[in-house]
């Protein structure tokens, strides 16, 4: 496998506290448009292709804990300041949509049913119809460490469960797995429209399938690379994981700083980054797979982590190409 290329984006006003979230638009006529949320209360949006901001709103001071896109001209960010914010990417312009009684951790967008999908500290996953503006909660028995949207299944993680909802029918958890190691899930990502990621604090990595009755079902559990410190091996917390959206390549991005390429049809390592300077906070591909963007931040998981600024890389992954079966 060749080694990717990479570039690290410059920023005229640079991200000042660490990047919560990077993610890649999901329309293929924008494919290269990447927002970004941060600590430094920004919501960034970076045209990687032209390597120009193409909007810069702060949001007085509060923290940006998560973001996604709503369509190409729209953007959601969840709030340390207990709201959930929707931008419009062209003029920057932002206005309040919804709000919690703590901390907002998570957003997702399901342009299927158009609703806007939150979780807080406060222990509740509200869901808002933003086209007839009603919406509902759900109470959990914990605060929510993440969540993922696939379709219409929402995957959310609750200490070492995982609940799996259909938003046709909204009537409780359609699936709920318990994890078989007591380690708390760092997060939850899907996988194609077959299955979800689920990434431990321990280093872990499973894949769950929302079928696994299905002929065509890949499910396993797999450690990443252990690292050593005074002589003893030990396990990174998963940070976050991202899939190729055309093959089965997948990267896990972890709090040492590392990303790893996995093939996991063939179940196999594929390629290791160096090393960066700073935790791996956020991992994305873009629409047409092309492009992959890692963000290496600072992410106030542990009191060792040296606070180096916040970077962010595009590779070009064009000849990331899983070898051929011997």
């Amino acid at each position: 496998m060749e080694k990717a290329t990479a570039r690290e984006l410059r920023f005229h006003r640079p991200v000042e506290d660490a990047v919560s979230r990077i993610r890649f638009s999901p329309r293929s006529n924008n494919s290269n448009n990447l927002l970004i949320s941060s600590w430094d209360s920004i919501l960034r949006l970076y045209d990687v292709e032209s390597d120009v901001v193409r909007m810069e709103t702060a949001s007085d001071g509060t923290a940006l804990l998560d973001c996604c896109f709503g369509d190409e001209f729209v953007a959601f960010a969840a709030s340390s300041d207990s709201n959930i914010w929707r931008y419009d990417l062209c003029s920057g312009v932002k206005y309040r949509v919804g709000k919690h009684n703590d901390v907002v951790t998570n957003v997702e967008y399901s342009n299927e049913f158009g609703q806007l999908i939150s979780a807080s500290l406060d222990k509740k996953l509200i869901f808002r119809d933003l086209r007839s503006s009603t919406g509902y909660s759900q109470m959990t028995s914990s605060y929510i460490d993440s969540m993922s949207l696939s379709g219409f299944y929402l995957i959310v993680a609750v200490d070492s469960h995982v609940k799996v909802y259909d938003l046709r029918n909204f009537q409780g958890p359609l699936q709920q797995n318990e994890a078989s190691t007591n380690y708390r899930i760092k997060c939850v990502r899907s996988f194609s429209h077959q299955g979800y990621f689920v990434g431990y604090m321990n280093g872990r990595v499973a894949l769950n399938n929302f079928d696994p009755s299905s002929t065509n079902a890949i499910g396993y559990a797999f450690r990443c690379h252990p690292k050593e410190k005074n002589g003893k091996h030990y396990l990174a917390s998963i940070n976050d994981i991202a899939s190729h959206p055309c093959s089965d390549i997948v990267v896990t991005g972890d709090s040492e700083g590392y990303v790893i390429i996995w093939d996991i049809q063939r179940r196999r390592y594929l390629f290791e980054f160096p090393r960066y300077a700073n935790s791996i906070a956020s991992v994305s591909y873009n629409h047409n797979g092309n492009l992959f963007a890692v963000a290496s931040s600072y992410t106030y998981n542990t009191e060792a982590q040296v606070e180096v600024s916040p970077q962010i890389f595009i590779h070009q992954t064009n000849n990331l190409k899983a070898p051929p079966s011997k």
